[in-house]
């Protein structure tokens, strides 16, 4: 992959233990690349409810994962910006804001986890992976011992 295209970065968070793993691997490649670092942490919002209401404990967990994401990525010196951002779904809200920033890369991590017996992916991964306009590295989290039974 050619590092000068690497101008932008976006790296979703969501107050999980990947979280800080995946802002490391895209502040890295970032810096390396001399782009900078997207963050972003998506507000769900029900559908009975309007899109702009004030969840307030909502944004203050979003505001807390995406300081501790900032300070990680304050680690390695690299130009960054974060958004909190209120969506009926993860996973559109990620694409609009890779084609409204005009992001080279998203990289995103994903939980392992199982459903009916089988692993999961979930709805946000698939949809970022059909959807977005550019390149998106996918880091699963190591399978729990057991887990494969």
């Amino acid at each position: 992959m050619n590092q000068e295209r690497l101008k932008r970065i976006l790296v979703p968070v969501n107050g999980s233990d990947l979280d800080e793993e995946m802002v490391r691997l895209a502040a890295v490649t970032a810096k390396r690349a001399g782009g900078q670092l997207v963050i972003v942490y998506v507000i769900v919002v029900k559908r009975t409810l309007p899109l702009d209401v004030e969840l307030e404990d909502e944004v203050q967990k979003g505001e807390a994962v995406l300081d501790h994401a900032e300070k990680v990525a304050a680690e390695y010196d690299v130009e960054r910006t974060s958004e909190l951002l209120q969506a009926r779904a993860t996973g559109p809200a990620i694409v609009d804001e890779a084609v409204e920033r005009d992001v080279s890369l998203i990289v995103m991590g994903v939980t392992y986890r199982k459903r009916f017996g089988e692993f999961y992916l979930g709805q946000t991964t698939p949809y970022v992976l059909k959807n977005a306009p550019c390149r998106v590295w996918v880091a699963r989290e190591p399978r729990p011992e057991g887990a494969g039974d």
